[in-house]
């Protein structure tokens, strides 16, 4: 049986990715600060984490290793997001989006490498808004700047590990329908579904990594 690591799956595209790996036929491995232990479901394993603390990531190192686990795909989706114009963002404010969309990011891939399969497959989840040229949002500095440092890791990554047969992509999504975006933007109704682009994001992972690597594909039919 094949095993997804999952991260941010309390709800939004991460809770639908854990669905749609399951129906697959995955061992899943859904990680999120929310859930109060370790426990099973099936094939799915829900694993308090967060990406923000170290103690957290040796243990799930160990965890993986006591388990005899190895990951064929990871799928970094966990996310903070803050609106609030550019001059009112605080430090604390603004380190605690890098925290967990770049800092969490780049060292849970450090610790994941060991455990990773010889051709596994890393996705990270970036935004449109991240991407140069591409649309942009008042307010959203923060979280805009934190998106595009991940599509730059991506391609580093594919580059350093290029003698692998690893593969690292990025996928930098439009607008979804999600409680993170109606908190930021109440008003504002996306085109897409949670569940419509997990299954894009499951079908990309499993499907098409063969195609990509070190590459930034820009999930919108919007423009620019």
């Amino acid at each position: 049986m094949k095993t997804v690591l999952i991260t941010g799956t309390t709800r939004g595209i991460g809770a639908e990715l854990v669905k749609a790996f399951e129906k697959e036929g995955f061992r899943v491995l859904a990680l999120s600060r929310s859930y109060p232990q370790i426990h099973k479901e099936g094939t799915i394993t829900y694993i308090p984490f967060d990406i923000t603390c170290e103690a957290d990531l040796q243990q799930l190192v160990t965890y993986l290793q006591q388990e005899q686990l190895r990951l064929d795909v990871v799928v970094s989706n966990a996310g903070k997001l803050i609106h609030a114009p550019f001059e009112t963002i605080s430090m604390e404010d603004l380190q605690a989006v890098y925290q967990v969309n770049v800092l969490g990011v780049f060292r849970l891939i450090q610790y994941l490498l060991p455990m990773l399969q010889p051709k596994a497959h890393i996705v990270t989840i970036s935004s449109m808004g991240g991407v140069q040229g591409a649309m942009k949002f008042a307010g959203l500095s923060a979280y805009t700047s934190s998106k595009a440092a991940l599509i730059a890791l991506t391609e580093l990554l594919a580059e350093e590990y290029k003698d692998t047969q690893w593969h690292f992509n990025c996928l930098a999504l439009g607008a979804v329908q999600t409680e993170m975006l109606s908190e930021a933007f109440p008003d504002y109704k996306a085109p897409v579904t949670a569940k419509e682009m997990a299954q894009y994001i499951k079908d990309f992972a499993l499907h098409q990594y063969s195609y990509f690597n070190g590459k930034l594909l820009q999930v919108a039919s919007t423009t620019p």
